[in-house]
């Protein structure tokens, strides 16, 4: 099977891109507008690119009537973001932020997640998450002809809950995450295995390799 992507609809490729590119990690991303009210949306269109200094990105889509998210007008008057990591425990309340609530109403209140003061920037950070990035904007892109809005933040400062940190990383077993698949299907990450690197020594020695 062979597909053109300039044969289908914009949403045809959205549909077989996310079931390909699949599991995704989730950003719950919370920010805060110049009304000084808290929005709280998820997003999978997203990941790290640098570790020194540490940025991630994430890509918002416009609404169906072509305007912009809630997420991306507060992002860009306040130039932070919080990125929430979502787990197991918390999958429901995300699932209820991503509701086309009208605005001025809250996700955060009717999904039952606390936002609570960062440190560093503005945005609040989701108290029930077990790891917040906040994250400062570092450059925002348009890309594509919806467009989506690229946006590159820097961590500068990373929360972590005690009981899932441990020798200077997050332990995957305890801190049951969730990914997101195509259509309406998620993932658990709860059947780790574990598969060392090699070196190119390690590799002629394994496999019989001469110098």
């Amino acid at each position: 099977m062979k597909v053109d992507p300039k044969t289908l609809s914009k949403s045809q490729v959205y549909k077989l891109l996310i079931s390909a590119v699949i599991p995704r990690p989730i950003a719950l991303v919370s920010t805060i507008g110049e009304n000084g009210f808290v929005n709280v949306a998820p997003f999978s269109f997203f990941g790290g690119i640098s570790s020194k200094p540490p940025i991630i990105y994430i890509s918002i889509d416009r609404k169906r009537d072509g305007d912009k998210k809630d997420t991306l007008k507060n992002i860009e008057y306040s130039g932070d973001f919080v990125v929430n990591i979502v787990t197991e425990n918390i999958a429901e309340k995300m699932n209820i932020c991503a509701v086309d609530f009208p605005f001025g109403v809250s996700e955060a209140e009717f999904a039952g997640l606390t936002p609570v003061a960062s440190e560093i920037v503005k945005s609040p950070r989701i108290a029930e998450s077990p790891i917040n990035l906040e994250c400062k904007v570092l450059k925002i892109v348009e890309l594509g002809d919806s467009p989506n809005s690229v946006v590159f933040g820097e961590v500068v400062l990373f929360h972590i809950k005690d009981e899932v940190f441990e020798d200077g990383v997050v332990n995957p077993m305890k801190l049951k995450v969730i990914g997101r698949l195509g259509g309406n299907f998620y993932t658990r990450v709860d059947n780790i295995f574990e598969m060392k690197r090699m070196s190119y020594g390690e590799f002629k020695q394994i496999y019989g390799l001469g110098d």
